[in-house]
């Protein structure tokens, strides 16, 4: 009996687990959507989504409403995407394109990409997804997560803007949140071919977790040999004249916020008043073996040296302090010599700090966002890197055509004080012929008290319509400085402020800007908001025809020295919830507003908006950005190639910076400098307009001293020549950049190119951060070294030629190498790849002043090449309607023989009939950039084939 008893509890026992099981199993099946598929996972639902065969969603959540939350940055599908099918086993199931696929475990709910041969291209580490409960403002939220495997082979770019000097981001722990110099841009790009757009406007970390701590005094011995510290050496003066006091410091931290004028601020008590420097000295302990982090935070001047490597060195304003970053290896129990020198010469605050991340444990890939409902990313394979790029812009935005005058010289100055200023400015590069389009009109043009009224001051500019008509009798376009902020008191301050369209905090505690008065920023996520301020801007600004919109403090700039928990609590709450949930996303929806107002009414006129931050998305909106408000110095120079590196390859095209630097130095800018600091300043700007002539926008901009190149001693010095010879570089080189742009437009190209685009290969070409491509033919390796007249610059394989000189580089071409390249006053390192066909454009003053004829090409022989030169009428949109037209334009360097090749589409202003001049560069015919080359052909084009036989 009791056997009988057991046999039947057996059986139902046995009964009960297949059911459980089969429940289970039916529990987990897909359930199949138009593109895609939801499933459930142990932290909730995953779905599934296609948006191209090479595009996925990948969102989970606890609440299946999440996946369909209208995204920010990306924009909804016109259709679903079905080019995909679906197979799976016991463990896993599988989702297939014709470029990749995509499988799930599902057990763990673990995601892996795989390319179409079955090869691993990334994969989500098990368990590593995180959804946990959180508070935001008072109101229950989430932290999400999501962590990837390592692959030590992989290097990894983007996440937008940093001043760090950061190119490659692989092992590095960033903060992503807009700052006036940082663009929080989510999208991740791998050497591997692959991208990944981040969909979370919140305040956002990648890699370790952990915070910046202070050094253990443990870890420290001082000068003397004693432990707990470092020797703090103070001096009053800023080059450490004369020492005051010395003691050892338990860590190195002087951080006193608040404002000069703040009668409260308790000064260090070391510190005498005025110019101040301090020096820590001593020996560090490595506690363990790894790479360490090291990160300083300061304003003024900083350097930083373990055993006599400096790995920190800059100087920043004193209203804008920011970080430095290092990394390095060290060796567990040994001894490193530390030293940091801080000096102040400036008023303002007093900020100077260091701290550290002991070696992380975590490997991988890993993102963290403050807030969300659920982790949401789309994944995007290449596996060529142009075509992850284009992948991210098929789902948040094409990049429309910028105005082709966009593409010629900027010329700003902080700032023109009068109407007639300007004017003048402008009259001066008319009458010395130089080449010249842009005048920017920036801060301050309205009454003192009256910021957001977008209205000029009539003592400094009585006829503003008038002053904008004289600008374009002089062909000249202007761009002109508008701000979401508003002073009380102003007519569209109360219209603001009765719709309840103003961030209130701002307003509550008083808070006033530097000019002295209370301000605040408008919301700009409300549609509402946005559709009153354009409406403002137009009725002041754009019916009196203003070209451009300098849409400054993007961020927005709420707090007086900015901070990530002020702008949590000031930017709150906004039309789409709390500021802390959408706090990245500022700028976006900021250009939205004046982009689509524009476009409604003058549908036909190409917008151009410059902005100091930027968010993924923001290239459909005819948005550029520049790098903010950077420091007059060689080392900024040198960061801004990172930077602008960096921002373009997170996915927007359009970057530029303030050449010559914004912030000054006291010794450039004094009324009396020395005669070595004016030939220092002559020269960086020199050298910095140089750089800025190869980036997607030459733009020259900053604080005294003025800007305009004949303020650079006059028409017969080095610092004038250098520049105009540059700028008339530039407009040459118009329909070879303009060209770019359409590319940009039409396929999702990428015109100031990090080397790993073209040579994701090379390990060492991966790393560099002072060099890269500018469209598909240069590499340009700027000079950021005071006195240089030559520097080191790295060939990957290929054949490549000097482009002043036209000689082949001598160099290992099958493996790359480094070269010794002049680099004299006038002329940096460039050098263009075998293959490469460059159109240049006639002499012009300004881009509208003739058609581009004749068009000379320069082809660089030893490499099959193509070009495909672009043009439409520069202006319009109709583009959109298929007027532009492109020439295709073939290199067959076995056969020696150029093909011009049949025209392809038409619109109204193209010229029926053009010459192109034919200039041929090879191994046995060195020839070099010339204004005036000597050509080897002449063709009459008429838009039929042409082949031309060059060479031998």
């Amino acid at each position: 009996m009791r056997r009988l008893l057991r046999f039947v509890m057996f059986c139902l026992m046995l009964t009960f687990a297949l059911l459980i099981t089969g429940s289970l199993a039916q529990s987990s099946a897909p359930e199949k959507q138009p593109d895609g598929i939801i499933l459930p996972v142990p932290s909730g639902f995953l779905r599934i989504q296609f948006r191209g065969e090479n595009v996925v969603r990948v969102a989970v959540a606890k609440d299946r409403s999440f996946f369909e939350r209208k995204s920010l940055p990306v924009l909804p599908p016109p259709t679903p995407y079905t080019g995909w099918t679906l197979t799976n086993d016991a463990h896993s199931v599988a989702l297939t394109t014709g470029n990749m696929t995509v499988r799930v475990d599902t057990t763990s709910g673990a995601v892996s990409f795989l390319d179409s041969a079955g090869k691993m291209i990334a994969a989500e580490k098990p368990e590593s997804r995180s959804i946990t409960p959180a508070q935001d403002t008072g109101k229950q939220t989430l932290h999400v997560q999501q962590q990837w495997e390592p692959n030590p082979e992989e290097s990894l770019y983007g996440l937008g803007e940093n001043q760090l000097g950061l190119v490659d981001i692989k092992g590095y722990d960033l903060d992503l949140w807009q700052h006036n110099g940082t663009d929080a841009i989510p999208f991740l790009v791998s050497s591997r071919g692959y991208g990944i757009l981040w969909d979370n406007p919140s305040y956002t970390r990648f890699g370790d977790l952990r915070p910046f701590e202070p050094i253990p005094a443990a870890q420290l011995i001082d000068a003397n040999g004693r432990p707990g510290g470092l020797t703090g050496s103070f001096y009053s003066g800023a080059h450490f004249e004369k020492l005051v006091a010395t003691r050892t410091d338990p860590k190195i931290d002087i951080d006193i916020k608040g404002e000069t004028a703040n009668p409260n601020r308790v000064i260090h008590p070391d510190l005498p008043d005025g110019d101040v420097s301090v020096r820590w000295e001593g020996t560090l302990l490595a506690p363990e073996t790894g790479n360490y982090l090291f990160q300083g935070f300061s304003t003024d001047g900083i350097k930083f040296w373990i055993d006599d490597k400096l790995l920190m060195n800059h100087w920043r304003q004193s209203w804008l302090p920011w970080k430095d970053l290092a990394r390095i290896h060290l060796e567990a129990n040994h001894r490193y010599h530390l030293k940091l020198e801080w000096s102040k010469d400036q008023g303002g605050l007093v900020v100077s700090n260091l701290t550290w991340k002991t070696p992380s444990h975590q490997d991988g890939i890993s993102l963290w966002s403050e807030v969300g409902d659920g982790v949401d990313y789309y994944f995007v394979y290449g596996p060529k890197i142009d075509r992850v790029i284009a992948g991210y812009r098929q789902i948040t935005g094409p990049a429309p055509m910028m105005p082709v005058w966009a593409f010629g010289l900027w010329q700003s100055r902080q700032r023109y004080k009068t109407a007639q200023e300007s004017l003048d400015v402008i009259d001066g590069f008319r009458s010395r012929h130089i080449p010249f389009d842009n005048i920017v009109q920036d801060w301050f043009y309205w009454k003192e008290a009256e910021w957001g009224s977008h209205q000029f001051d009539p003592a400094r500019f009585p006829d503003p319509q008038g002053w904008i008509n004289s600008i374009h009798d002089r062909h000249a376009r202007l761009m002109i400085s508008v701000w979401g902020k508003f002073y009380p008191g102003t007519e569209n301050f109360e219209a603001m402020h009765s719709r309840g369209f103003l961030y209130e905090q701002n307003l509550k505690e008083g808070l006033h800007d530097w000019v002295g008065h209370p301000y605040t920023f408008y919301d700009a996520f409300s549609p509402d908001a946005r559709k009153l301020f354009w409406s403002q801007v137009n009725r002041e600004l754009f019916s009196k025809h203003v070209d451009a919109w300098w849409m400054d403090a993007t961020e927005p700039d709420l707090l007086p020295t900015p901070t990530l928990e002020g702008q949590r609590t000031h930017m709150n709450p906004t039309y789409l919830g709390t500021g802390a949930s959408v706090l990245n996303a500022y700028p976006l929806m900021n250009s939205e507003g004046v982009y689509t107002g524009q476009r409604e009414v003058a549908p036909n006129q190409r917008v151009f908006i410059l902005t100091r931050s930027a968010y993924s998305g923001q290239q459909r909106y005819a948005a550029a950005s520049w790098s903010g408000d950077t420091s007059s110095t060689w080392t900024a120079m040198r960061l801004q190639i990172s930077a602008g590196l960096s921002f373009s390859i997170s996915g927007i095209p359009y970057w530029t910076m303030d050449v010559g630097g914004f912030s000054v130095p006291a010794r450039f800018s004094t009324e009396n400098p020395k005669p070595e600091d004016v030939e220092e300043w002559r020269e960086l700007n020199a050298r910095w307009f140089e750089f800025g002539t190869f980036v997607p926008l030459l733009r020259v901009h900053g604080e005294f001293p003025n800007r305009e190149m004949w303020f650079l001693g006059g028409e017969s010095s080095p610092a004038y020549r250098a520049q105009l010879k540059f700028d008339r570089l530039r407009y040459r080189l118009l329909p070879y950049v303009y060209s770019q742009a359409g590319d940009i437009t039409q396929n999702g190209s990428t015109m100031m190119r990090p080397l790993v685009m073209d040579f994701p290969d090379d390990r060492k070409a991966r790393d560099i951060t002072d060099e890269y491509m500018f469209g598909p033919a240069f590499l340009v390796a700027p000079v950021t070294t005071y006195q240089a007249r030559s520097r080191s610059v790295y060939l990957p394989r290929g054949t490549w030629y000097d482009f002043w000189t036209g000689a082949v580089a001598d160099k290992p071409v099958a493996s790359g190498g480094s070269v010794a390249a002049s680099a004299p006053y006038d002329q940096i390192p460039i050098h263009v790849r075998a293959g490469s066909i460059v159109p240049f454009g006639p002499e012009i003053q300004y881009t509208t002043d003739k058609k581009s004829d004749p068009i000379t090409l320069f082809v660089y022989s030893g490499a099959n090449g193509s070009f495909d030169l672009y043009g439409d009428d520069g202006l319009t949109y109709n583009y959109e309607k298929g007027e532009f037209a492109r020439i295709p334009i073939r290199w067959d360097d076995a056969a020696q023989t150029l093909t011009i090749g049949r025209r392809e589409g038409s619109f109204p202003e193209m010229l029926p009939e053009r010459t192109f001049d034919v200039v041929l560069v090879s191994k046995s015919k060195a020839i070099g950039f010339s204004f005036t080359p000597q050509i080897d052909r002449t063709v009459s084009y008429k838009g039929e084939e042409v082949v031309v036989k060059l060479g031998r």
